[in-house]
């Protein structure tokens, strides 16, 4: 950046985004990063500024600096830590846990941070129910994303929050659509968006107010902001096709700078010119059986399935 000016001031830029053909310093940079959250916030309609907003927090870049711009725009937010149990003692799950403490303690003491123990509440961490489930022959990321989607959901629901957000961001929402569209999983294209409405009972809107911004100018929104966050993925992610997607694609944003921005826009209009409008249509949702979460599956969810007879009374503080 040495040399390079912000394009409003003319102050020493700390970030030049090249897909905007913008050069901004820190003062102006965070404001750039805060107007244009709420404007993604309005365009998509996400949240109005009467509703409760849960922030699912990871420890992790993108979801402090979401629960940061949210706040600091001025609506009711707190935060959801669910903790993994990855690598126990002072692993991943717990330097995760206190970077999302200190977040809370550094910037917003009055905010509520809830934490959900997913040992302390049904018996098992996340590495122990998938070497149970797969009997030690596969990673426990599938069982990991099953089981925090409904926690998540299940949580904002229960807790009376109208909305739960997440910080996904543009690299992680292309990088999903790659996948999807490479095996042409028409159910997941369907599904992805900026936001998925509460339109079943059981369900809380889901939004994501940063799937527009690239990972990089959340690394650097976090810097500027001197937000202390876990810098490793989890050890379980080694090898992950979304890792390798996302190689990729960055191969093609630094040809053409704005690459991965188009290639999503461009699939949002498409879906909104009515590809994939029927793909929902025919899924018959209803409770489970032990949870009460919407399930298409008979009898029990695939969350409850997978806990067998582990499952108890759900604690969240």
């Amino acid at each position: 950046m040495q040399g390079m000016h912000c394009r409003k001031c003319g102050g020493l830029a700390v970030i030049n985004m090249r897909q905007h053909k913008l050069a901004l310093c820190e003062p102006h940079f965070i404001e750039w990063v805060r107007a244009t959250t709420q404007r993604f916030i309005e365009k998509y309609r996400m949240f109005e500024p009467g509703e409760k907003v849960l922030v699912a927090v990871s420890g992790g870049k993108d979801s402090l600096a979401l629960w940061d711009i949210v706040l600091s725009l001025g609506y009711q937010a707190d935060g959801l830590y669910l903790g993994l149990g990855i690598d126990g003692g002072l692993g991943y799950s717990d330097q995760s846990r206190a970077c999302a403490e200190k977040f809370v303690r550094d910037f917003w003491p009055e905010a509520k941070l809830h934490v959900l123990d997913v040992k302390a509440t049904y018996g098992e961490s996340i590495p122990q129910v998938a070497q149970r489930s797969h009997r030690g022959r596969a990673k426990p990321c599938s069982a990991c994303g099953l089981i925090k989607r409904h926690e998540l959901n299940r949580s904002a629901y229960e807790l009376g929050y109208a909305v739960l957000a997440t910080g996904h961001n543009l690299d992680d929402e292309a990088a999903v659509l790659w996948g999807n569209t490479l095996h042409w999983e028409v159910e997941f294209l369907a599904r992805q968006a900026p936001v998925l409405a509460a339109d079943r009972p059981g369900f809380a809107r889901k939004v994501k107010p940063l799937c527009r911004f690239y990972e990089r100018e959340m690394a650097a929104y976090a810097l500027v902001r001197g937000i202390d966050y876990v810098y490793d993925e989890c050890p379980y992610s080694v090898g992950a096709s979304s890792l390798s997607y996302k190689e990729l694609l960055n191969r093609m944003e630094q040809e053409r700078p704005g690459a991965k921005l188009n290639f999503y826009l461009d699939f949002l209009r498409a879906k909104e010119n009515g590809l994939f409008a029927r793909s929902r249509e025919t899924i018959d949702l209803h409770p489970c059986e032990r949870c009460g979460q919407p399930t298409s599956a008979p009898g029990l969810c695939a969350f409850c399935r997978l806990w067998a007879n582990q499952t108890r009374d759900h604690v969240i503080t």
